[in-house]
Parts: C-alpha cells; sequence; structure tokens
C-alpha cells in the first residue's frame, strides 16, 4: 500500500511541475495568464519590489537548500527516500505557484522593440529558450529529474538506479544548457518591463550561484570525471573554433 501511495504522490507531484511549466510560459510570455510578469503596475513602488525580491528570494532559498546532499541526507529520516525527489518537485512548483500568484507589478518600460523583424527573433529566442529547457530535461533523462522514475523503482520493489555520467548533444558544447534555455526565456523579451528586469537579473544571479553549488557536488560525486569535464566545456557560452587558413596548417605540419 506504500508503495502505491508513494508512487501516486510522485505523479501528482509532476502533474503539478507540469501545470506550473506551462503557467509559466504564459507569466513570462505574456499571454493566457490572469496577472503576467509585465501586467500594469499596482500599489507602491517600494512594496512592489520588496514583495518581488521576497517572492524570488523563497524560490531560491528552497531551490538550493532541497539540493543540497547534507538537507537529502536529512530530509530523508522524515520521507521515503523513493519520494524525496518528487517531495523536491512539488515543494519548488509551490514556491513558483506563490510567485505567480503575489507577484507585483512594476511598469515602466526598459526597452520596447518595435521592429516586427527583430521583435519576431526575440519571441523566437523565447520559444527556443523553452525548447532547449525541455529538451536537455530528456537528454539527462526527464523522468529521474522529476522523480518519476525513483516512484517507479519504488512500486515495482526494485532498488534505485543512478544515472551515470553522461554529455549528450549540447553538453558537448556547454556544461549547462539547461540554464542557457533558462536565460533565453528571461531575457528574450521585445517589451522589457522593470519588473522583468528586476525578475531577470535576479534569476540570473541566482543561476550564477546554483552553478557552483550544483558544480561542487558534481565533483564530490563523479570525482575527476566531471572535474576534467569541467576544465574541457566552458560554462555556459560555446567556445567559437575559427578555422585556421590551409597554408596556416601546412606550415604548423611542417608539409610542403
Amino acid at each position: 500500500m506504500q508503495r502505491i501511495a508513494v508512487f501516486v504522490y510522485g505523479v501528482l507531484s509532476y502533474a503539478c511541475f507540469f501545470a506550473t511549466f506551462l503557467y509559466a510560459i504564459g507569466f513570462l510570455g505574456n499571454f493566457g495568464v490572469p496577472r503576467s510578469i509585465d501586467a500594469a503596475a499596482e500599489g507602491a513602488l517600494a512594496t512592489a519590489v520588496l514583495v518581488n525580491v521576497l517572492l524570488l528570494a523563497v524560490f531560491a532559498l528552497q531551490h538550493s537548500v532541497m539540493a543540497r546532499p547534507a538537507f537529502k541526507r536529512w530530509w530523508t529520516r522524515i520521507v521515503p527516500e523513493p519520494a524525496e525527489r518528487s517531495t523536491y518537485v512539488l515543494a519548488s512548483s509551490v514556491a513558483l505557484l506563490l510567485l505567480f500568484w503575489q507577484w507585483r507589478p512594476i511598469g515602466g518600460v526598459v526597452w520596447h522593440v518595435e521592429h516586427p523583424v527583430a521583435a519576431a527573433a526575440l519571441y523566437g529566442l523565447f520559444a527556443a529558450g523553452w525548447l532547449t529547457v525541455l529538451v536537455t530535461t530528456f537528454l539527462i533523462n526527464h523522468f529521474d529529474l522529476f522523480g518519476l522514475r525513483q516512484v517507479w523503482f519504488y512500486l515495482r520493489g526494485e532498488p534505485y538506479r543512478p544515472l551515470s555520467f553522461v554529455t549528450p548533444g549540447p553538453y558537448r558544447l556547454v556544461r549547462h544548457p539547461l540554464y542557457v534555455g533558462w536565460l533565453l526565456t528571461f531575457w528574450a523579451a521585445p517589451t522589457m518591463t522593470a519588473a522583468h528586469l528586476l525578475f531577470a537579473v535576479m534569476t540570473t544571479a541566482y543561476i550564477l550561484i546554483a552553478i557552483r553549488l550544483e558544480e561542487r557536488d558534481l565533483v564530490a560525486i563523479h570525482g575527476e570525471r566531471y572535474a576534467e569535464y569541467r576544465r574541457s566545456v566552458p560554462m555556459l557560452v560555446p567556445r567559437v573554433r575559427v578555422a585556421e587558413p590551409a597554408e596556416t596548417k601546412v606550415a604548423r605540419t611542417g608539409m610542403a
């Protein structure tokens, strides 16, 4: 009975995540939601900024603290270990839903792109960001990342099998293509309001901090293999390799 309950809990947690993911697209893209990130200003400016900063801080703290190995070891004394990841996913979704519900628009336009081609390009980057986020989760095992694989093993009475370290597709170009996708969704905006800029700046700062914490844990788990990967592959921006002229290659190899 407990196995079934944990499995159902994992599925419901995933459903909550997926609904939150879809809502986030509308929230950042300004469509299909009651209040988007760029809605008209409400209330006093100082209050709005304070509330928004606190909402972002709640999400950042939840997302980082619950991801640390020390917290997981303590937390699994309270919740079943197979449900740990699902609980993390559910808590992250609740923190985001709280942000969407209590977000205070500020108003004020930082930039507005009027040229239709440029605006369309930014919308394209916005869509590409969401697609990148979704695709990269499947490349590294979407169902493990969001807790479904763990509760499925538990339902079947099988021990959990940790994922091996792999670098598929875009992971050979940058170490964190998932975060590249998030950054595109935050910054690719034809109209950037003050509230949107606050959101983009704070979430970008959080991502840069989160990468350091995450990579510290990955080195502890995978050792020299990840350390070498970190040395050879850039963090977020792919290296641009300029092709050498044919005569330069010939000279370097000593061939006539």
